[in-house]
This record gives structure tokens, sequence and C-alpha cells, in this order.
């Protein structure tokens, strides 16, 4: 019996020392990264982001607006300039160079020829390259370049 006793002590204090180096180890922070540009074009950008690209209306205010992509699996805000409620590191605005975003989409042909139907202006011409992308580019109203790619492994 004593050495049944024994056992299970023995037991119960290897779990708790094994349980406790889990404890103690580093665990993964989660992310989510939304990048903001501070512009004056809300009205400009709102319009072209829901309408040409489809996004979503996340939140919205008289100085910000949070969009998101059509699966939710994204967001982009926007910040008007100089907004009192601010600190000065979030009031200088985006002067539209230095900057671009990329979209991934499953079908990359299609989106070009919707969005050639919709007169966006096409910035890159639709291409292939030898890495194994295919995409073309567009600009946002900010002066944002967009290029819109489908990944997938060089031939």
């Amino acid at each position: 019996m004593k050495r049944l006793i024994l056992i299970i002590v023995t037991l119960c204090l290897t779990t708790e020392a094994f349980s406790q180096t889990k404890s103690t180890t580093k665990k993964e922070i989660k992310m989510k990264l939304n990048a903001g540009i501070i512009t004056e074009k809300l009205v400009e950008t709102k319009a072209f982001y829901t309408k040409t690209l489809d996004f979503g209306v996340t939140f919205e205010n008289e100085f910000y607006i949070l969009l998101h992509t059509p699966n939710k699996e994204a967001e982009i805000s926007f910040l008007l300039p100089n907004h009192p409620s601010q600190k000065p590191i979030f009031q200088k605005p985006f002067e539209g160079q230095g900057m671009y975003l990329t979209i991934e989409v499953e079908d990359v042909d299609k989106v070009y020829q919707d969005l050639k139907q919709k007169g966006i202006k096409i910035e890159i011409d639709i291409r292939n390259e030898p890495w194994g992308d295919r995409h073309f580019a567009i600009q946002d109203p900010n002066g944002i370049g967009i290029d819109i790619v489908k990944y997938s492994a060089p031939e």
C-alpha cells in the first residue's frame, strides 16, 4: 500500500512539474495588422475601396474610416490629417509616394476584367512574372499603388 501511495505522489509531483514548465514557456502573441493612411480624401477613398474593390465599412466617423476586404480577413484605415483628437505622430498627411498595397485574389483575370469594365485605370497591365505571379496594378485616390495578384509557383 505504501508503495502504491508513493507511486501516486511521485506521479502527481511529476505531472505538476511538467505543467509548471509548460506554463512558464513563452506564449505566442497574436497580432493583426491594420495599415492606416492619413489623407484629406476620406470621401473619395471610401468610394474607391467600396465601389471598386467591394470593401465593406467596419467603422466610420467624421475623421476616420476603417474598411475591410470582402472576406473580412484584412482591414485598412484612413484618417483625416491634423485632427485635434490625434497626437502629432498621426497628423501629417501621406504625400502619395513610397507605399503600395498587395491584394491577393483567387482569379486575377476576372478581377482585371471587372475593373476594366468599371473603367478603372490600369497602371500596370496584367502579366506573368518569371517568379510565378500573375498580376496587374491600379492606383487609389491617394496615389497608393495596388498590386492585385494571384501567387503561384514558378514554372
